[in-house]
């Protein structure tokens, strides 16, 4: 593509297309960019574009954004695959687009920041060493436009600090930015803080610099994050003096009149916060000195800041350096005054437990967000989550004190509840809170608190206070109350009497019709939760039989859930809906001719617009899970499924959705691997299809399309063979071999060949199936393809013999078999791992000892005792004893399942793995079996080769085998 007028034209009048909200315009339009994209000049033309001023600015946005995804998408090459950018439009990118960024409309800055922080996460700083010093240049313009621009870029680049692992290349990385760029933003901070005098009564003016200051704060942070920079340590008294100087800090000009949204200066005095916490946190020693003027700081900010939600964040954030201080030993004395903690107690902590009208909106019309911020830890840290944190860490260390300053509180709460309910119910929310940080000590994600305070009896508090809330016939009378009961159970579940736990359940299946969103979230979270709890020995507490009488009941009030206005794709309610199935099993069957049409109607619903990756996952595991209980006892039911599912399935395919296209195979494999012998007319009609390179291309799909050619082939290799569809198989096998990624993916799919194909099928392609793989072995060796290998020689050799595999590799060249025992059987046979793969190899390789009179004699029998010597040692390597779970336990399923990266594996789709030597017990008996058939002689002169205590070993196996050598 030529960078002209003509062709700048053309592209923005594509992008315009993309923005059309009629879809039969968009979408071409999208496909049209897709196909062009990988020219050489296309990102260049964006740029181009972008920078035209006479551009209508929608279309140079569009293209801002065209050119961000276009840089995610491609910039880094992934393994195996092509570079889709050019080298030169590589090179001309980097020298473009800094500027061109810093002299853009600030909607369009944006989307080219995020895009040079994109690259550098990749090039920088090796292959763009210059990035910095581009942008350090910036800040002498005095332009306070480009220099946001610049400290943006700053942040987005240096963020990633805060969360990468130490390594080697990270300090390396970090310390080359900070020689470049330490004192540049230590004297642009102190220049900026000296402006916001000069320009203290021009309010635009201030808006900008303080701007500039939130930014400042931010990079300060991101490059502090992993140790304390020298520089920073030299320089800690200039930054420290102004920090505090900022949270003192009052500008009435730049004072908002709205309540909701934090102004710059409390997004800044925030941001101070957190800065002054990570030092507090991490840097004891150099920061003690100057510790106690932040806390007296701090302290004024919170006992003058209102309670208005654009505060939140700034109170949140002061709350967390408080709990950071008193956390930490050097600093606890300033908390041990009876009077201090009382003060915190009464000033601080109560005021921010408080249920105010900000979070009752968000209650009602957010429920989604509400969730999210008070069960699910999201980033967002709200008031009351920073006071309950405060409340933990003075109870670690200020047990008894505390309680008997917050002991009489939350008694007065509840009595006040007691006495006017209607007018009182925010003082018993704030009193169950009180209790739940008081009494939590210790808790994971999995098991919610695990160890409590002794103080704090929670059995008694759950009976007087949660149990009686639960109890009341109307389920939507004072929902936040409701809300915090079913918390309660659910966070203490591990800690409450199981008999109180499972008893509760009841209760929550009744508030599944609560109205509130929030409600009946909570409730189905928490019934989930309590059914996927185990006992000591790993059994479910709740068992199918204890549910069964609860299960109609739980399942209509589940389903239900699923019609109310903002549920429909509730992801708590499906998740609750796959753990029902699991526990109830068998039990549920009479429920599925009603339930399985609703499951396969909202599939069909959702496939239109996937946008909710948990619920819609879970809902395929229901549905694999639906099929594996009523198949496990009528397979013919398999074809009730196949109708049912092949419909929307199509539809999917059909549409190319590639969120569900990775779920359609796993289950499609299932259905097939269910059924008899036999692949029915409309799978084989999809067979061609799915031998297709473009199915190939997005990594989300090779695992479970494989799987399904497995299944394919399993039950329709003469089918497959007969429609001459082998080669095209084998295609899909060269292809995924040459992958380092997907390499184990083409073993697979090549056992299965040999496993189910007869050979005089495979005869004519197996000569260039070892020439594949012995390029592949010579060109780009990695330990992963050297075991698979090894374990496609084991099954080679299974099925066609020893001597075939020696005659047809020594066919490519001359006793090369000599050299692939040696280097690649003798020297690796010990990273072979998984109970079937070493059976395979043990089997494989002494049927090669066994059977092979090729390896008795020159010039192969030199490598026979070390063939054999390596073989035991493998026998004799300790293997790993964790137990198995139990094939119908369904395994605890991580909270962010989806399909945003990559493939994501369907739990009930699993079938338990097929031993293919079924016939074989203990392999050591199986070689010395062989061994013992072998002339004695051969076998005298064999064990003067093997020295001990590898020949004790053999001389054990003999003797259990009852096999008698001379």
């Amino acid at each position: 593509m030529e960078l002209s007028n003509d062709n700048i034209l053309t592209l923005s009048e594509y992008l315009n297309q993309t923005l059309s909200p009629d879809v039969q315009v968009r979408r071409p339009a999208e496909k049209f960019l897709e196909s062009v994209e990988v020219n050489k000049n296309y990102p260049l033309l964006l740029l181009h574009l972008v920078d035209k001023s006479d551009v209508n600015i929608t279309i140079r946005i569009a293209g801002a954004v065209a050119f961000k995804n276009y840089v995610k998408r491609n910039w880094k090459v992934e393994e195996d695959s092509t570079d889709r950018i050019h080298d030169e439009d590589r090179t001309a990118i980097k020298k473009l687009i800094v500027t061109l960024m810093l002299h853009s409309p600030e909607s369009i800055q944006k989307q080219l920041s995020d895009a040079v922080s994109i690259i550098g996460k990749h090039d920088f700083p090796n292959k763009w060493p210059d990035l910095i010093d581009q942008m350090v240049e910036k800040f002498n313009t005095g332009d306070f436009y480009i220099i946001n621009g610049v400290l943006y870029t700053a942040h987005s680049l240096f963020k990633k600090y805060r969360y990468e692992f130490k390594s080697e290349v990270l300090w390396t990385e970090i310390k080359f930015v900070l020689d470049k760029f330490a004192k540049p933003l230590t004297d642009l901070f102190l220049a900026t803080m000296n402006l916001t005098q000069v320009h203290a009564n021009n309010v635009e003016a201030l808006k900008v610099i303080y701007n500039s200051l939130v930014t400042i704060c931010k990079v300060f942070y991101s490059l502090n994050f992993q140790d304390l920079p020298e520089y920073f340590e030299d320089n800690m008294e200039p930054w420290m003096k102004n920090f505090h100087t900022l949270l003192n800090i009052e500008v009435p000009s730049l004072q908002t009149t709205d309540e909701e949204e934090a102004g710059v200066i409390e997004q800044l005095k925030s941001q101070v916060c957190d800065n002054i916490s990570l030092y507090a946190q991490k840097y004891n020693e150099e920061f003690q000195g100057i510790l106690p003027e932040f806390v007296t700081a701090i302290w004024n900010l919170l006992t003058s800041t209102g309670q208005q939600s654009k505060y939140d964040a700034l109170v949140s954030n002061a709350l967390q350096f408080l709990a950071t201080v008193a956390d930490r030993a050097q600093y606890r004395h300033l908390f041990e005054d009876p009077t201090v903690l009382s003060n915190i107690c009464e000033k601080v902590i109560i005021p921010n437990m408080e249920f105010r009208e900000s979070d009752k909106e968000l209650f009602e019309s957010n429920p989604e967000e509400y969730i999210r911020r008070d069960i699910e830890g999201s980033d967002v840290d709200t008031r009351k989550r920073a006071a309950c944190d405060l409340v933990k860490v003075l109870f670690k260390y200020f047990e008894v004190k505390v309680t008997e300053i917050l002991g009489p509180y939350t008694q007065i709460m509840l009595q006040n509840y007691a006495e006017n309910p209607v007018k009182h119910w925010r003082s018993k929310d704030a009193a169950i809170y009180l209790v739940i940080s008081c009494a939590s000590k210790a808790q994971t994600q999995k098991h919610g608190v695990t160890q409590s305070s002794e103080l704090v009896s929670l059995p008694q508090f759950t009976q007087q206070h949660i149990q009686p809330e639960l109890a009341k016939v109307d389920v939507n009378e004072f929902p936040v109350l409701k809300a915090d009961a079913i918390k309660l159970i659910m966070t203490f579940r591990s800690i409450l009497p199981h008999e109180m736990v499972v008893g509760s359940l009841p209760h929550l299946i009744r508030h599944l019709s609560a109205n509130s969103i929030v409600v009946h979230s909570y409730a189905a979270c928490a019934i989930e939760k309590i059914l996927a709890m185990r006992a000591a020995d790993n059994s479910s507490i709740v068992k199918g039989a204890g549910l069964a009488p609860l299960a109609a009941d739980l399942l209509k009030g589940l389903f239900a859930c699923l019609t109310m206005a903002g549920s429909e794709e509730n992801e708590y309610v499906m998740k609750a809906i796959m753990r029902s199935f699991s526990i109830l099993q068998e039990a549920v069957m009479p429920f599925l001719a009603d339930l399985l049409p609703k499951l396969t109607e909202i599939l069909a619903v959702v496939s239109r617009n996937p946008s909710r990756p948990n619920f819609n996952h879970y809902l395929f595991e229901t549905l694999s899970l639906s099929i594996k209980i009523v198949c496990k006892t009528n397979l013919e039911a398999v074809s009730s499924f196949e109708q049912a599912l092949f419909p929307i399935f199509q539809g999917i395919l059909q549409q190319d959705i590639p969120e569900f296209i990775p779920y359609v195979f796993q289950i499609l494999a299932l259905l097939l691997e269910l059924r008899p012998q036999n692949v029915p007319e409309p799978y084989m009609a999809l067979f061609p299809c799915l031998l297709t390179p473009v199915l190939f291309e997005r990594q989300a799909n090779i695992h479970p399309l494989n799987r399904l050619l497995q299944a394919f082939i399993s039950h329709g290799s003469q089918r497959i063979v007969e429609e001459e569809k082998t080669s095209s198989l084998l295609g899909v096998f060269q292809k995924l071999i040459a992958s380092k990624a997907n390499d184990h993916e083409g073993f697979l799919l090549l056992q299965s060949i040999i496993e189910y194909f007869a050979p005089n099928t495979l005869e004519p392609y197996m000569k260039q199936i070892f020439v594949l793989l012995f390029q592949r072995l010579s060109s780009s060796k990695t330990t992963k393809f050297v075991k698979g290998f090894i374990i496609f020689c084991a099954h080679y050799i299974i099925k066609y013999g020893s001597s075939s595999l020696i005659t047809i590799i020594d066919q490519i060249q001359p006793q090369m078999f000599g050299m692939v025992v040696d280097r690649v059987f003798i020297t690796n046979l010990h990273k072979i791992s998984g109970e079937i793969e070493r059976k395979v190899a043990a089997v494989g390789l002494s049927n090669l000892l066994i059977d092979c009179p090729a390896m008795r004699e020159a010039p192969y029998d030199s490598y026979y005792a070390r063939l054999l010597i390596v073989l035991v040692a493998f026998f004799e390597m300790p293997q790993d004893q964790s137990a198995i779970p139990e094939e119908d336990v369904l395994p605890e399923f991580d909270d962010a399942v989806g399909y945003q990266v990559g493939y994501s594996q369907l739990i009930c789709a699993r079938t338990s793995r097929k031993d293919p030597l079924q016939n074989i017990g203990d392999v050591r008996f199986h070689l010395i079996q062989g061994l013992g058939r072998l002339p004695s002689e051969h076998l005298s002169r064999l064990l003067g080769h093997v020295p001990e205590p590898d020949a004790k070993h053999l001389r054990d196996y003999f003797q259990t085998a009852g096999i008698t050598i001379a």
